[in-house]
């Protein structure tokens, strides 16, 4: 799942190795945090949400099919 996520904001941003995608474990599932240069942080966002609101769907999406809880942090 965290190749998946560092796959697409890879691609969204202009600083690519600037881009740090970890896994926190939880005790119910974990949580992908998302870190990325201060000048591609809007390119994450996008307009009101969008592109964070995409990414999380897309993890939650296929979270869903391997019955895990996971929930992705952008920093």
């Amino acid at each position: 799942m965290v190749d998946l996520v560092k796959y697409i904001v890879t691609g969204l941003v202009t600083k690519p190795e600037e881009v740090s995608v970890t896994r926190v474990d939880a005790k119910d599932g974990y949580t992908i945090r998302v870190q990325v240069a201060p000048d591609d942080m809007g390119k994450i966002i996008g307009r009101q949400g969008r592109i964070a609101k995409a990414i999380r769907t897309v993890v939650k999406g296929k979270s869903a099919a391997t019955g895990e809880k996971v929930t992705v942090e952008i920093v």
